[in-house]
């Protein structure tokens, strides 16, 4: 098995001129900026952890129902004077009050991502005129619950998006992570909401659909954030992505000699689409999800060829007919 041929230096400056040329140039249309849209954003730990007796919070959850409901998960109490007595104690505790400074200095400013939220839903309502637009909570979850998205609300815990640099950071793997900064924030949230949109075939179990699936995420969240770039969307670092198109031919050899493409064992398709440091039967040195990042190619392949709105793209659950229709070919190494 061929591990990856390695960059020159230069042709990852080349790459990474390139895309921020691209990125500088990226203008929104008009007619998607034009649209009236009403975003709210309220910025919930400012509410709650400025309250600080039982009715305090009880106002709190009365004004805020479909967060309580949603996200305090008030279902799952005895009743609610349960619920305000664990929110006493967890506002009160010392680290959460440290946890909730570091959050309150490092997001003081929220306008960019607010600007980029409201520009990604109004995208997501110009293709999908049904979409309505969700209220929008920020938090702090003590490391609870990173995003919460429903067709009526979105909670962001911005705790799980302190620098990876920082003191406080959540309980999971260095490679995930690595991902969970506040530029991932958006495209995190357009490629949940993809998947309202991403008809599928429930019949259909192969790892052809799988690609296809988060394909068609990927290509959803880079046509509703234009200017954002890949490495955001997929995950991947500027590096992992110039690597990985200049061994796209390897990795479609490898998929194809072994006959993977209509693989339906659970296992074997983990190894290509589930969330993982690098996908070892390629190489120690290839990023994990290559198979996501595969089927990424032959969708963007697809839209071009076939000429189809995203709209379209969307609502065609034929996993089959995408690959088929794609003409897919894998671009050769940069010489």
């Amino acid at each position: 098995m061929r591990n990856f041929k390695p960059l020159f230096f230069f042709l990852i400056s080349l790459l990474a001129f390139a895309c921020g040329k691209k990125e500088e140039e990226c203008k929104l249309d008009d007619a998607i900026l034009n649209q009236d849209i009403n975003l709210q954003i309220t910025r919930l730990e400012d509410e709650f952890f400025g309250a600080k007796t039982a009715e305090d919070f009880k106002f709190l959850m009365e004004k805020h129902p479909e967060f309580v409901k949603e996200y305090l998960q008030l279902d799952l109490y005895p009743n609610q004077d349960s619920l305000i007595s664990e929110l006493l104690n967890v506002h009160q505790d010392s680290t959460m009050r440290v946890l909730y400074d570091s959050v309150k200095l490092e997001f003081q400013d929220f306008s960019k991502i607010e600007k980029d939220l409201e520009n990604a839903f109004k995208a997501i309502k110009y293709n999908f005129p049904e979409f309505q637009i969700p209220k929008v909570y920020t938090f702090v979850s003590g490391f609870n619950s990173d995003l919460i998205v429903t067709e009526e609300l979105i909670v962001i815990g911005l705790d799980y998006f302190l620098p990876a640099t920082h003191t406080f950071q959540p309980d999971q793997p260095r490679y995930l992570a690595d991902r969970y900064e506040a530029p991932y924030i958006v495209p995190m949230l357009v490629t949940v909401i993809s998947s309202r949109f991403n008809k599928t075939d429930p019949s259909d179990n192969t790892l052809l659909a799988e690609m296809i699936y988060y394909g068609k995420s990927y290509h959803f969240t880079k046509a509703i954030l234009p200017c954002t770039s890949d490495q955001y969307i997929i995950g991947y670092t500027p590096e992992q992505i110039a690597e990985s198109f200049d061994n796209e031919e390897y990795i479609w050899a490898h998929f194809v000699e072994n006959e993977l493409l209509y693989e339906t064992n659970p296992f074997e398709l983990r190894k290509y689409v589930g969330e993982a440091p690098f996908t070892d039967a390629i190489s120690t040195k290839a990023p994990g999800r290559l198979g996501r990042w595969l089927g990424w190619n032959i969708v963007d392949d697809y839209v071009i060829n076939n000429d189809v709105s995203l709209a379209q793209l969307m609502e065609e659950a034929d996993a089959e007919k995408i690959f088929r229709q794609s003409g897919y070919r894998p671009r050769p190494p940069a010489e």
